[in-house]
């Protein structure tokens, strides 16, 4: 493995197994300057991070990105270089599982086949929207997604030869809502997940759940942003809890917190037993506050496209202000305005990358991150 290239995810997730820290995993929809920034202070803080983009942000066509697997892995590996980072994992985020029929699989299976050429070294199976409503109980609730999950795992098994790599499943549709609000994942339902993978021969190093996040901006009953703090913090450390008590060495990782107060994370997450956090639209949304002043023809061009493009979609959504239909459909006017995302001017990219760094010195400190990628070293050393 050539230096500052991305290292297995399962090297990262063993080595802080048992530390009292959240590893952060960043969705760059955008990469000039978000990445550059993140990585930088990854090195100055000596913190393991995971670059990553989920199947609908980059994907065969490109996603709403414009970014296929390969684009993505060579402009990051890149970037990784030029900073000279070297604990880092590229992470195949939400592999998307919406059918589960053969004709799903099998798309997903190519997808698959093109991260791993592209050298992505983590990735993360998303069979959730599979579930029975009928069964009698969880294991048969889970069964589709059980079934679903296991097919990919083997497929990226014999598919990545004998490079290691980490494995994500998720249980629960993250955001998924009844009459009753967001519907979240019980102990019950992890274990018997987890119990039933590994009877299948998989062995995942971390497990997302649904309890209470939902992805990217949340809004108010007047269309204002607002924070994210409907995490159930208990119902979070009952999973684990539930999870360790039958043996068990998978971790909680935590989805959805872009508009997750730092303090919160830092105060009120359980470190440890959560070992993954995603941030995903916070970047997204900086790069886009920086377009204003610093690109301003090219934001507004953005800006009256998704307004215009997504008019009747944010009508029937209820959406009440221009923030709330740009923070819910503006990232799809990534793809449109690609060539011109990438050949922003160099004072735009330097201001990206000042805040990207900034902001990322931050999240590291709230998610005790601080000397983690020292550790992954010391942990290398000793399992070579």
């Amino acid at each position: 493995m050539a230096k500052f290239e991305p290292i297995p995810g399962s090297t990262i997730f063993n080595a802080l197994h048992d530390e009292n820290c959240i590893v952060m995993a960043c969705n760059t929809r955008i990469v000039p300057g978000t990445v550059h920034g993140i990585l930088r202070a990854a090195k100055d803080m000596d913190a393991a991070v995971i670059l990553e983009l989920a199947r609908s942000e980059c994907d065969l066509s490109g996603g709403y990105t414009g970014l296929t697997p390969k684009d993505y892995a060579e402009k990051t590996m890149k970037i990784s270089k030029e900073v000279g980072h070297d604990i880092w994992a590229l992470h195949a985020d939400h592999i998307g599982i919406k059918k589960g029929d053969t004709e799903d699989i099998q798309a997903t299976k190519e997808l698959v086949k093109a991260q791993i050429e592209a050298g992505f070294t983590t990735y993360a199976i998303d069979a959730s929207h599979l579930f029975d409503f009928e069964a009698a109980d969880p294991a048969g609730e889970l069964a589709p997604n059980i079934e679903a999950t296991t097919t990919m795992a083997e497929f990226i098994t014999q598919n990545m030869g004998e490079n290691e790599f980490g494995l994500e499943v998720e249980v629960g549709e993250i955001g998924r809502k009844n009459d009753d609000g967001l519907i979240l994942t019980t102990p019950e339902q992890a274990v018997a997940f987890i119990t039933a993978l590994t009877e299948a021969g998989v062995k995942p190093h971390l497990i997302a759940i649904a309890n209470g996040s939902t992805h990217g901006n949340i809004y108010d009953k007047d269309g204002k942003l607002k924070a994210q703090v409907s995490i159930d913090i208990e119902q979070t450390k009952a999973i684990a809890k539930a999870l360790k008590d039958k043996g068990f060495t998978v971790k909680i990782a935590q989805h959805g917190i872009t508009g997750t107060p730092r303090e919160f994370i830092k105060s009120e997450f359980p470190h440890g037993d959560l070992l993954k956090g995603n941030v995903g639209t916070f970047w997204q949304n900086i790069v886009f506050e920086i377009l204003k002043v610093y690109e301003p023809e090219l934001w507004e061009d953005m800006k009256n496209w998704t307004l215009e493009t997504f008019k009747e979609q944010a009508e029937k959504k209820g959406l009440k202000t221009e923030e709330q239909i740009i923070g819910t459909f503006g990232k799809k006017s990534i793809k449109q305005f690609y060539d011109k995302i990438y050949s922003l001017r160099s004072g735009t990219v330097a201001a990206i990358e000042a805040r990207a760094y900034a902001e990322a010195l931050m999240f590291f400190e709230a998610f005790n991150a601080r000397g983690t990628a020292g550790k992954v070293r010391e942990w290398m050393k000793k399992h070579r």
